[in-house]
């Protein structure tokens, strides 16, 4: 049976700033510009003051001071019932963020961006190599369809029968097997070596018969065409056995193959993720005293248009109104509306980019002081948010994608949070230092017989760091460092 009745609830819900300040706030400097476009095309009322000044007449609109309370006071006095035209008169609004920490800004030289090389892509580049070879229509257009199908490694995945395929349905051209084969031969033959391959054995084997013949690549081809099993596990007493080699020839043999490029597509790829690195904040050493900035990308410059102040307020002081005219007033109020919220929202996020930041460097004084990884303290989210009066989400959006600067490299804020690991006098100490150990432990091993995750644990304990043997095994994988039998060398 059906009833009605009344019920009282309590519910959080975000507003929209909430939530336009929590997107902003995971974004990167990095993209943070392209994000403020985005908004200055989507919003007519929301100005960059830069781009404004240099548009704007001097005298058009004069320099006003905010804090003067007489400013505005007549504009303040006009005002219905539906609307506060004040609210919108005000100039408050205008970057007034940037000047407070205008010191923490970076200078102009800063400010340019990262150039990038200009250069051929990989696709481009064998494109070109196709274009110089005498060939038929019907071979150029198969050497295209081979290498638009090749992957970003430079591998043919696709079997030569579904390029068969694509050639009748999408180009009407009708090839056989064996004319696909011809070509991606005549594709193999291109630089960088190795591409067109459709594993890495084949990749492999293209690269070492480029190379000019010797006894040491004779051995390499076999090893890559009978062994590779072996070798990439590094059996090298079988293979010694097999190709009745001694541990010498073997290991030219071996740094013969691994001169070897197993991605033949990344050798012209642009690093364009590591150039377009851009840091959050810098923090600077005077003196043993920290100090920390925060990029001036950070802090863009940005107004409510002052023409859409004028149009609201003329509107509204607009005696009569018909249904158009309101209609028109509503959006006009939308927009600023939309724009006030977005500059509060850099503004927030600035805020608390800095608050957070401060945190961090507070928390950690000692290791941005030295950049000594035994300096670093354990410290969890938590630890922060504490700190910070804020919740935890808040400060992972931070740390998950900002970058800090310091005098001894560029870190992911990330980086600095670490899990606490008791020794056996009892103190604390980060999980960072005992990776640390462990690096140095691996990169000082004899590499003819490499220390197992067993004896590293050992070593650990002797130093008064009682961890399981599973644990060190996380370490090690966690710093990408292989197990003792792939560490091995001859």
């Amino acid at each position: 049976m059906l009833r009605q009745n009344l019920q009282q609830k309590l519910l959080q819900k975000l507003s929209p700033q909430q939530i336009q300040f929590i997107k902003l706030l995971q974004v990167p400097t990095v993209s943070l510009d392209t994000r403020i476009k985005e908004e200055l095309e989507d919003n007519p009322a929301l100005e960059d003051l830069s781009l404004a000044n240099m548009n704007e007449p001097a005298e058009e609109y004069p320099d006003r001071d905010p804090d003067d309370d007489n400013y505005n006071q007549e504009d303040s006095q006009e005002s219905s019932d539906e609307f506060n035209v004040d609210d919108y008169l005000q100039d408050d609004n205008i970057n007034d963020y940037s000047s407070k920490y205008e010191q923490n800004g970076d200078d102009d030289d800063e400010r340019k961006e990262i150039p990038i090389a200009v250069q051929s892509s990989f696709f481009e580049s064998l494109q070109a190599q196709l274009d110089l070879l005498p060939l038929s229509d019907k071979d150029f257009r198969i050497g295209q369809q081979i290498i638009g199908s090749l992957d970003d490694d430079g591998y043919l995945r696709r079997p030569v029968t579904s390029l068969v395929d694509d050639l009748a349905f999408s180009q009407n051209v009708f090839a056989e097997d064996e004319e696909v084969n011809e070509m991606l031969k005549v594709i193999q033959s291109f630089d960088p070596a190795g591409v067109g391959a459709r594993d890495l054995q084949e990749c492999l084997l293209i690269q070492l018969r480029k190379k000019e013949y010797n006894p040491i690549i004779q051995k390499a081809i076999i090893v890559v065409e009978e062994y590779l099993d072996e070798f990439t596990k590094k059996h090298y007493d079988k293979l010694e056995r097999s190709l009745n080699m001694d541990s010498l020839e073997l290991r030219d043999v071996i740094n013969e193959i691994l001169k070897l490029n197993p991605k033949p597509g990344d050798s012209n790829a642009v690093t364009t993720k590591q150039l377009q690195i851009i840091p959050d904040f810098h923090i600077s050493n005077n003196d043993g005293i920290l100090f920390l900035t925060l990029n001036s990308k950070n802090a863009p410059e940005l107004r409510v248009s002052r023409s859409y102040q004028d149009m609201f307020e003329h509107y509204d002081k607009t005696a009569e109104k018909d249904k158009k005219l309101k209609e028109a007033v509503q959006f006009v109020k939308q927009k600023l509306d939309s724009a006030k919220w977005f500059i509060d929202a850099i503004k927030q996020r600035q805020q608390t980019l800095l608050k957070t930041m401060k945190a961090i460097m507070d928390y950690q004084y000692e290791y941005f002081l030295t950049g000594d990884d035994k300096n670093l303290k354990p410290m969890i989210l938590k630890d922060i948010a504490d700190r910070i009066g804020m919740d935890i989400s808040t400060v992972s959006r931070v740390a998950n994608s900002k970058y800090v600067q310091t005098e001894f490299g560029t870190f992911l804020l990330k980086s600095f949070f670490s899990e606490a690991i008791q020794m056996d006098s009892g103190e604390e100490v980060s999980n960072k230092e005992v990776k640390k150990i462990l690096e140095e432990c691996i990169g000082k091993e004899d590499k003819r017989r490499p220390l197992a995750d067993e004896k590293l644990t050992e070593i650990l304990k002797v130093k008064g760091y009682n961890i399981a043997r599973r644990t060190v095994a996380k370490y090690r994988e966690a710093m990408n460092i292989p197990v003792a039998r792939l560490r091995k060398e001859l």
